[in-house]
């Protein structure tokens, strides 16, 4: 059975626990309506690299972008091994915007993620990258919370 409802999702992941449940989930969305999965991994170099700070920025640059490729991978594999079809898409930015963004551009029918790795103070400060997603996307989101 397949659904015209939903034909692309893309799957928002950090590579954390929380995320796990979000891929579970986006996992079997797609199964019920035959969608392709677009595994999306946002590298957050904005947050930690100053551009007034040049002393070593395009090496933690590089760092941050193979440990973005790696989590990929991992994403990818646990797609594959569900038998849905998969397309990795690993971006650079602010986690939020490039979500939306990478949705609204390519014709994303749904955005599923969890409730990704910021908490505490650091959330207090920047807010929730699923909570600004959930209310700046054209795209509909579905958001995972973990299972604490």
């Amino acid at each position: 059975m397949s659904s015209e409802l939903y034909r692309n999702i893309v799957i928002a992941s950090d590579g954390s626990e929380n995320s796990r449940r979000a891929i579970s989930c986006g996992i079997e969305i797609a199964k019920l309506s035959g969608a392709t999965i677009h595994a999306l991994y946002v590298v957050d170099t904005p947050s930690v690299i100053s551009e007034d700070w040049t002393a070593g920025k395009e090496a933690i640059r590089e760092m941050m972008m193979n440990s973005g490729k790696k989590v990929m991978s991992k994403i990818k594999k646990i797609i594959e091994e569900s038998g849905v079809e998969v397309k990795e898409v690993l971006l650079e930015g602010y986690p939020a915007n490039e979500i939306i963004n990478f949705a609204e551009n390519n014709n994303m029918d749904l955005i599923v993620m969890g409730t990704l790795g910021k908490t505490g103070f650091e959330r207090l400060l920047m807010g929730s990258v699923a909570e600004k997603v959930v209310r700046h996307s054209n795209v509909p989101v579905v958001v995972v919370r973990d299972g604490n």
